[in-house]
């Protein structure tokens, strides 16, 4: 496998920018350092119909959500998307995956909802995962005043974003979620025991770093056993049967790749429908990086695609 010449080049701007590693720093200038460059790194941020922001109820506290209507989407019963970001479970916001949230809405002609969920170490496992269940239920109940289909919600996300939807899908297969008609997961974080051969192969010198991942599952666990708990480790559930049908991308160059294709191949195995779409030549993150990896859009693109096949209804 060859790097994408997208991908080469961001990460020799990363190498030409240096910088600390989060590791070697705290979580306070992790975060700055984080918010001071994903805007460089993002796609365009199109326009869609409509925007609101607003509070809901969770069981740590209020959480803030930030709500697109797609261009497209119709004013009732519209598919709907939770999309959860990725940033292990340590960095983050409401503004560091924003361009991919209107691509879901305006190319599947979908409400896109995207919560503020708490983030470690302040709140650890599994305030996050709570919060992400509550603006699942706001969903689910509020259907009407959204104007969205109650059973056409999907779920999304991204690296620890996909880990939380991932665990989600779990939750509402078990009845102790709102259900889900779809799961979009984009290279997910699925073993925090990261002993697989891609942390080996892509330890360093690919964006996302074995050192740093291991910092990022630190802040987010409260103790050692939380490891081998499904909700953190969802590749390790007794079962995946009976979940979602799923969409999983996996970046070729990426530490989390075995993971993520392990995880897939499980849904398969357990009879879960499913589309693996592997990027070969990308490095974990891309789908973030629109300003300079064009597969980025491409990627969410052919994700928006599937999910309105997978909620198609009648009326479409």
């Amino acid at each position: 496998m060859t790097l994408d010449p997208d991908a080469l080049h961001v990460l020799e701007m990363g190498r030409a920018a240096g910088g600390e590693p989060f590791e070697d720093g705290s979580v306070a200038a992790a975060r700055a350092a984080y918010n001071a460059s994903f805007p460089t790194q993002q796609g365009e941020h199109e326009p869609v119909a409509a925007t609101l922001r607003q509070e809901i109820h969770g069981p740590n506290g209020p959480v803030t959500i930030r709500i697109h209507r797609g261009i497209g989407a119709p004013r009732t019963g519209a598919r709907a998307v939770l999309y959860l970001h990725g940033g292990g479970w340590v960095i983050g916001n409401l503004s560091s995956h924003d361009e991919i949230c209107r691509w879901l809405a305006n190319l599947g002609n979908a409400v896109v909802v995207y919560p503020d969920y708490r983030l470690a170490p302040e709140h650890k496992f599994p305030a996050g995962l709570e919060d992400c269940t509550a603006a699942l239920r706001f969903m689910a109940q509020n259907a009407g005043a959204l104007g969205i289909d109650p059973a056409r919600i999907a779920v999304a996300g991204d690296s620890a974003g996909g880990n939380l939807a991932a665990v989600l899908a779990l939750l509402a297969r078990d009845g102790l979620a709102p259900p889900l008609a779809a799961q979009v997961l984009i290279y997910p974080n699925t073993d925090a025991r990261q002993t697989a051969d891609s942390y080996r192969r892509f330890g360093d010198g690919f964006g996302l770093t074995a050192a740093t991942m291991a910092w990022f599952r630190d802040h987010y666990l409260r103790r050692p056993d939380d490891i081998t708990d499904w909700r953190v480790s969802p590749l390790l559930a007794s079962s995946l049967a009976g979940v979602a049908p799923a969409f999983v991308v996996i970046a070729g160059h990426d530490i989390l790749a075995d993971e993520g294709t392990a995880y897939a191949e499980r849904l398969r195995i357990e009879g879960v429908p499913l589309i693996l779409r592997p990027w070969l030549g990308q490095i974990h993150g891309f789908v973030s990086m629109g300003r300079h990896i064009l597969a980025a859009r491409q990627a969410v693109s052919e994700a928006a695609a599937w999910l309105q096949l997978q909620t198609r209804v009648q009326a479409d």
